[in-house]
């Protein structure tokens, strides 16, 4: 049954919806960029996803459009795009390249969909910001039938999140996007690094799936396959236990054995809790040479710009990974304080040397851009 709210002006709102493997972000901008009401859910996305949808519908004027994060496009979807039958169909085929994220984004797709059927829903892509990764970048060194036959090929992931944070970093240094070489780091629940080059991707730590590179919260990122082979091979683990075990019991949480967030490990850690130390030097070891890889990238570096959870949020880390890339011109000395109350701007250069690579934290804005992305589909709106 759709919401009858016909009632009520649309006046350019846009509707954003950002469904994770166990959460959603649902936010309201009006036609001027403002944030007109938030909420997150209390219920996974799921078959109750859509009460949740109608009770947050009942409060706020009717949008003129729906942004839908979708974590993965798979390989014929190439720019963000119009939800419709075809589009949906093919969300689905790719839906077990991104499993934690695309199956219970069309949870939400769908139920949004029965709510406002008279309003075009727009999908928009994490991996659209990589889509021209260089040849080298985006190629797997495997047979070329694997990669003609089973379309193997590197997507990268966080685009949402970088195309925001590229244009809070010109903002904040007063250059333009295209004459920038930055290594942005995105670190929340799932973490990578992304090299750009004169507002281009054209390096990321992702590839096929958003399970590849940076050690994340549960994640285990980046293994040797010949371990993943041996684990079959030798003690017959299944391929749903090495799936269930690499996505939600490895990373920072597999490697603890008790939380995957890095604020509980900081504290354990302070506490003489070895297994949280070697969570934390492993996950910021595992940041630095991702960083290192994408600066290897760049003829320069302009800027190392952090966003995310994490990036944001934990001075500590952020400490430990920028105190050891002196050999990139990054300096330490990074503690800044209350942080979050000093970002009126939504970013802030945190670095305080005089020369090397500013440093800079910028606030995530996925929502924001997932709106401004809705309306460049639809034509400005």
């Amino acid at each position: 049954m759709s919401a009858d709210r016909s009632h009520e002006s649309r006046d350019g709102h846009v509707l954003v919806l950002d469904a994770g493997s166990s959460s959603l972000h649902i936010a309201l901008f009006a036609a001027d960029g403002e944030r007109v009401a938030d909420r997150d859910a209390s219920e996974p996305p799921g078959p109750a996803v859509a009460a949740e949808l109608r009770n947050f519908l009942s409060e706020v004027p009717v949008p003129a459009a729906v942004g839908h994060r979708i974590v993965h496009s798979g390989p014929h979807l190439t720019g963000h795009a119009l939800i419709d039958a075809r589009v949906r169909a093919l969300l689905a085929d790719v839906a077990d390249l991104a499993p934690l994220h695309v199956t219970p984004a069309l949870h939400v797709v769908d139920a949004a969909r029965e709510l406002l059927p008279d309003v075009p829903h727009i999908a928009c892509f994490d991996t659209v910001f990589h889509k021209d990764l260089p040849a080298q970048a985006r190629t797997y060194a495997v047979p070329e039938r694997w990669r003609a036959e089973y379309e193997l090929r590197r997507y990268g992931f966080h685009g949402l999140s970088y195309s925001w944070a590229l244009q809070r970093t010109a903002q904040a240094l007063g250059r333009p996007v295209d004459n920038l070489q930055v290594v942005l780091v995105h670190m929340g629940g799932g973490c990578s690094a992304c090299a750009v080059r004169n507002g281009r991707s054209v390096d990321t730590t992702m590839g096929l799936t958003p399970l590849e590179g940076l050690v994340m919260s549960r994640r285990s990122g980046s293994l040797d396959p010949g371990a993943l082979l041996w684990l079959q091979r030798r003690h017959g683990l299944s391929t749903d236990e090495l799936d269930d075990t690499l996505h939600r019991h490895s990373g920072l949480l597999g490697l603890s054995g008790t939380s995957g967030d890095t604020r509980d490990l900081v504290r354990a850690r302070a506490e003489g809790d070895a297994a949280a130390a070697l969570a934390l030097a492993t996950f910021t070891l595992s940041c630095r040479r991702g960083i290192g890889a994408m600066a290897a990238s760049l003829d320069r570096l302009d800027a190392l710009v952090f966003t995310g959870e994490i990036g944001e949020d934990q001075p500590e880390v952020r400490e430990e990974i920028c105190s050891a890339l002196t050999v990139l011109g990054v300096r330490g000395g990074l503690l800044v304080p209350e942080l979050a109350d000093l970002m009126r701007e939504g970013h802030r250069r945190i670095d305080q040397a005089v020369r090397g690579v500013p440093v800079l934290v910028v606030a995530t804005g996925e929502t924001q851009q997932i709106a401004a992305e809705t309306r460049r589909v639809l034509g400005g709106m």
